[in-house]
């Protein structure tokens, strides 16, 4: 098993806020792991995983996700999700080590992660919810970002009188969203002019 134990922050020096939404449940471990610790993971999931680019249909048309994903689990659960079906990778382990220590944090146990490799500013996440049926009755959703900053979106989606948040996801940073937030909540990562260099986002979750 790797060791990267040197560079896991303890839990007194792992900043956490608590958001006060309403109709659901964020908080935010930033950091969660070290600014070391996140650089060696980064590197060693872009090299170790087999990415691909999946087509949508929007209005008739296909077109290319403006972004690379991989997905991985410990069953043979495929994932659906805007029309695209995804089968399991077996879990690396790198992908086993970060689970673990997400898994302890979250008090939770995840089954599967999907991977989300935004290769430039132009790459993006449209505004949606984490709420497939495969992920059951509030599910609690833990994302782990590794690279660039890219800013998270979060706004309700029935009540407009509500403030759209805007969280800075920072590299080794730790994003975990349960309760009711899939229900009401819907998120994005808008693209950017801005020149950016990679990011990878890792959504742990347990499909049922």
């Amino acid at each position: 098993m790797l060791l990267f134990q040197e560079n896991v922050l303890s839990e007194n020096s792992t900043g956490r806020i608590d958001y006060p939404i309403s109709d659901g449940e964020m908080i935010l471990f930033n950091p969660f792991f070290s600014e070391a610790a996140a650089a060696s993971l980064f590197t060693r999931i872009e090299n170790e995983t087999v990415w691909r680019q999946d087509s949508i249909n929007l209005y008739g048309k296909k077109h290319l996700v403006p972004r690379l994903t991989a997905w991985f689990g410990e069953n043979d659960k495929p994932y659906t999700y805007s029309g695209i079906q995804m089968h399991p990778q077996p879990f690396t382990e790198t992908l086993l080590y970060i689970k673990k220590e997400v898994e302890n944090a979250c008090s939770a146990v995840f089954t599967s992660v999907l991977l989300n490799y935004y290769r430039n500013g132009q790459d993006s996440m449209g505004w949606h919810r984490d709420n497939e049926k495969e992920l059951g009755v509030n599910p609690v959703i833990a994302s782990v970002s590794f690279g660039q900053i890219r800013p998270f979106h979060i706004r309700h989606k029935f009540r407009k009188d509500l403030q759209k948040l805007v969280i800075p996801l920072t590299s080794g940073s730790l994003l975990l969203m349960k309760g009711a937030t899939q229900h009401f909540w819907e998120h994005q990562v808008p693209k950017s002019a801005k020149p950016l260099k990679p990011r990878i986002n890792l959504t742990f979750r347990k499909i049922f």
